[in-house]
């Protein structure tokens, strides 16, 4: 008994924590409807194109089929709570874009495209693979920044001393044998980016001197991340790759704005972009003339030299309309040497229509999309920076090449991600993808190590 006039304590039952959803069953439901989504786009092709379905299309599914099951087993297996939609969505993308180049490679049978692209998509699925297997904490890559963008300047660095390749030098080649490395670059100075700015983030917040109405770090805390990226974006530049110096622009002030909350950042980034854009468009040729196709597209054709490839590309837009001219029936070849990558665009923009271009760009937002909402949910700094670098890399990504071939802005020479013909680009986003997995996993499953409420 209690004495009089005093109170008895409450005791309140422990909420119950009830589990999220792993949907893995919609993930393998999805996965095997993109599957066969690539699987009838590939044989659309070859019944537009030679009236038969190609021979060896059970093998092409079979062979995305198995790998884009490995890669569903591995989630199941290490990453249960992950976000059900990236894998799919990276197979869809990935093999509508075998079926765009392999409709291509039927126009030029002496540059077969596909089966290379086909063995460079395997490796990326089993890279995504390895990553889920033994990658079980993201956090564990915070301890390796300073690795990451020593390892990154010096693929920068590498393709000056290989000659340049349409004006530009990007490419290593030995043996005939060429990779990109700054599509690896990337995703390593996202690493570090999170990893500097997670561990200085309140001190580029608070710190430092006030000009009108943006706090600027101090020099001690800002000028080790500024100089790594001022020697990455000089060397891009030296290298006349002013796409990829764009791309490490923009995700600079990207992660430099989520990591303060001070939209400052982001006028001072566009502010230093059109100087930039400014300054290399008059100084430099190979961009200069980039400017002037984009601004007079129709220009070589007003003087009887023939479209050029942005006017090709427009044509190709054009001539899709709405439901598109039907796979294997446009006329998207006649670009020229850039038509299975800067501008595959265009072949799905002609033969999909206006319809399946958007359906291909929901597919993109959704994946940037669901990149972000797993940055977002988590509590710890570091996560939240990858999460929402790796995504702003796709979004910038997409933008500038559809950009580009659509004629809003100039040229950059980038690879569309999953569709274009390219290794080094289709092997880095499936690491980006599985890293996205990952981050999600953490997200769905716990915070900071515990199981979530």
């Amino acid at each position: 008994m209690t004495k009089a006039g005093s109170v008895m304590p409450v005791t309140r039952a422990p909420v119950p924590v009830v589990p999220l959803p792993r949907r893995r069953g919609v993930e393998l439901a999805l996965i095997v409807l993109a599957v066969l989504l690539s699987v009838y786009g590939y044989c659309a092709v070859g019944l537009a194109v030679t009236g038969a379905v190609p021979p060896g299309a059970a093998g092409y599914g079979a062979g995305l089929g198995v790998l884009a099951l490995l890669a569903h087993v591995a989630v199941r297996l290490r990453a249960p709570c992950a976000d059900p939609l990236p894998l799919p969505i990276g197979v869809l993308l990935n093999g509508l874009g075998l079926v765009l180049i392999h409709r291509l490679d039927l126009e030029t049978p002496g540059d077969l495209a596909a089966p290379t692209q086909l063995v460079w998509s395997a490796l990326g699925v089993s890279l995504f693979t390895v990553i889920v297997l033994l990658l079980r904490d993201h956090r564990v890559l915070q301890r390796y920044s300073y690795v990451c963008v020593a390892a990154a300047l010096v693929l920068l660095l590498l393709p000056i001393l290989f000659p340049a390749v349409n004006g530009a030098r990007i490419w290593v080649r030995i043996a005939g044998f060429s990779i990109q490395p700054g599509e690896f670059a990337k995703v390593l100075l996202a690493v570090f980016f999170a990893a500097y700015l997670a561990a200085n983030r309140n001190a580029l917040a608070c710190a430092g001197r006030r000009l009108w109405r943006l706090r600027f770090p101090t020099g001690r805390v800002l000028g080790p991340i500024v100089t790594i990226w001022l020697l990455s974006v000089g060397v891009l530049v030296l290298e006349r790759d002013l796409g990829t110096s764009l791309l490490f622009f923009g995700l600079f002030v990207v992660l430099l704005y989520v990591a303060t909350g001070r939209t400052g950042w982001i006028a001072v980034g566009l502010l230093l972009a059109a100087f930039g854009a400014v300054a290399v468009g008059r100084l430099e040729p190979h961009v200069n003339g980039r400017i002037e196709d984009w601004l007079h597209p129709f220009a070589t054709i007003e003087a009887g030299q023939g479209p050029n490839q942005v006017a090709q590309s427009l044509f190709a837009f054009a001539a899709g309309g709405i439901l598109g001219t039907g796979l294997g029936l446009g006329h998207s070849v006649l670009i020229g040497f850039a038509a299975k990558s800067d501008f595959i665009l265009a072949t799905a923009g002609e033969e999909l229509g206006l319809a399946g271009l958007a359906a291909v760009f929901l597919l993109y937002a959704l994946l940037v999309e669901r990149g972000y909402r797993a940055g977002l949910a988590l509590r710890e700094p570091f996560g939240r920076l990858l999460a929402v670098g790796l995504a702003s890399i796709l979004a910038m990504q997409v933008f500038v090449v559809a950009g580009g071939v659509t004629g809003l802005i100039p040229l950059t020479g980038m690879a569309m991600p999953f569709l274009a013909r390219g290794g080094s680009s289709v092997v880095t986003n499936w690491a980006i993808v599985a890293l996205l997995v990952r981050v999600s996993d953490s997200a769905r499953g716990r915070y900071d190590g515990q199981e979530a409420p």
